[in-house]
């Protein structure tokens, strides 16, 4: 091997050491603030500042990304690639700490600066939120400093030996460059995880939450008719189960509130400004009721749409407490976590089951639908009505005031849009020839649906098959058979139409900036 080719190789070596130091530095870095961070805030995690400050400022079309190619898995591919590019910085920083240290520290403070900031901007967080962030950092620099050191000597040959050797896994720098390697990043995953777990054993929802009863309801939902269900193998069940209720909304970890110390504050243009704790709340005469609840970046035929029965107070009551002045026309209600949406004030007068919930599906709020207290508004998108972890409701203008996603770009009102969906046969399925059964759910809130009509093959539409109706609240489920199907490649379209006879909008419409519109279609095959 000539010299050239062993000097390349040892400059290899040595950036891969280098890598591999800067990315267990940076392990450590986090698994120590993750441990320290069951005695702080939730704030106080760096990763998870880091994620929530990403999510404020990515504009609107790149959220429409996430969720239109990751759905309700939008976090979860946030996470995975906040921890490569974390990852692929740390490499670089510790290839950098190989030749220049000093440079290279001064990075890793300026990042832990930049992180600083992300937590002190985060709702509710205070000085001392940065100290798990402080002492990570310190364990960080220590283990850069330590590893690049043992780096440098594992490639610098001993005065009897040959040049190549330092390359061998025998040279005794090199192992002690790897065990230290290992020890930092067995620690780094030890102190994460330890920090992760006694994070989740202090949880609400394995403590407070699991030992909470909720009152029994003033109001009772009506009773679901028979025949709610579609009669189609396959169909979404009505009801949407807890766990299966889809999420989108602005938190990368979800607020764990105290309902001992949660309080909502009512203020603005009204006569009587109050503060109400979450006892008083649970002493109100409760009302229960089923309510579709509808994601505004749904796409046509999307998932993000569910269905549930909710236990609440009826907000038309708790504005009632606070009599808005003449001239109000929007309800500005604030999360614990920052997000704010704007609800048309007469939507919340009016005669609908507009609920300050606390239950749903029989049981407290889940966590990451909102425990202690959430809005549940039938007929508008979640955007600009559905707040979870709610603390604040202001009554004022529109003309005054801009919500989180209106801020945005996004429609102020956000009323719901007609739209219906095929389930079964799912795109693509191969089905067998005869009679082949259609069927999905279509909803309009607080319009109702009349009617559906299925269209094959671009043949005439024809009527399909409405189950039975719950209320002008929930979603409608449907089916259709068609009796002598022949065998091929078919497709299959759906509309819907309102109570009034309204048709739903035929023409293909992304979600931004009211939500998306177009007839929802299918392919699949006939055995």
């Amino acid at each position: 091997m000539s010299a050239r080719d062993e000097s390349s190789r040892g400059a290899r070596g040595a950036a891969w050491r280098g890598a591999l130091a800067g990315i267990a530095s940076a392990a450590l870095l986090f698994g120590t603030a993750q441990l320290l961070s069951i005695f702080f805030g939730p704030a106080s995690t760096p990763f998870a500042a880091v994620g929530s400050t990403f999510i404020d400022f990515t504009p609107a079309w790149l959220k429409d990304f996430a969720i239109a190619a990751f759905g309700t898995n939008d976090k979860t591919a946030l996470l995975v690639a906040m921890a490569v590019v974390a990852a692929a910085a740390s490499a670089a920083l510790g290839v950098l700490a190989l030749k220049r240290p000093r440079t290279a520290n001064v990075l890793v403070l300026a990042a832990a600066v930049a992180m600083a900031a992300c937590i002190l901007t985060r709702s509710g967080a205070g000085p001392l939120d940065i100290l798990p962030l402080a002492v990570g950092t310190a364990a960080a620099l220590w283990a850069l400093r330590m590893l690049t050191e043992q780096a440098v000597e594992a490639a610098r040959p001993g005065p009897a030996a040959r040049a190549d050797q330092a390359q061998q896994p025998g040279n005794p720098s090199r192992r002690a460059f790897l065990a230290g390697s290992a020890a930092v990043a067995g620690a780094a995953v030890v102190l994460g995880l330890a920090g992760t777990l006694l994070n989740r054993t202090r949880t609400v929802v394995n403590n407070v939450r699991a030992s909470l009863r909720l009152p029994a309801p003033h109001t009772t939902a009506p009773a679901l008719p028979e025949g709610v269900q579609s009669p189609v193998a396959g169909v979404v069940p009505f009801t949407t189960p807890n766990g299966d209720f889809y999420r989108i909304d602005t938190a990368l970890v979800p607020p764990e509130v105290d309902p001992g110390t949660w309080e909502l504050r009512v203020h603005g243009m009204v006569e009587q400004e109050f503060t109400m704790g979450f006892d008083e709340l649970l002493a109100q005469e409760l009302t229960e009721a089923q309510v579709t609840l509808a994601c505004v970046s749904n796409e046509v035929g999307g998932n993000l749409v569910g269905n549930a029965t909710w236990l609440g107070l009826p907000l038309r009551e708790v504005l009632a407490r606070a009599r808005p002045l003449p001239g109000a026309d929007m309800v500005l209600s604030t999360s614990v976590d920052g997000f704010t949406a704007s609800t048309p004030l007469p939507v919340l007068q009016d005669g609908r089951n507009a609920l300050l919930a606390v239950g749903m599906n029989g049981e407290p709020l889940p966590v990451e639908h909102g425990f202690p207290v959430r809005m549940v508004v039938p007929g508008l998108y979640g955007y600009v009505s559905a707040t979870k972890w709610v603390v604040e409701l202001e009554v004022t203008t529109f003309a005054q005031q801009t919500a989180y996603w209106t801020s945005r770009g996004w429609s102020s009102h956000g009323p719901v849009k007609t739209a219906s969906r095929i389930e079964v046969p799912r795109g693509g399925a191969q089905v067998p020839a005869g009679k082949v059964a259609l069927g999905g759910s279509a909803w309009a809130q607080h319009r109702g649906i009349s009617k559906v009509e299925v269209q094959l093959d671009g043949g005439p539409w024809l009527g399909a098959q409405l189950a039975a109706e719950a209320s002008l609240d929930t979603w409608r489920q449907w089916s259709f058979i068609w009796d002598g199907a022949t065998a091929g490649s078919h497709t299959a379209r759906v509309r819907a139409y309102d109570s009034a006879g309204a048709l739903q909008v035929s023409a293909d419409a992304p979600p931004a900036p009211d939500g998306a519109t177009g007839w929802h279609s299918v392919g699949f095959t006939v055995a």
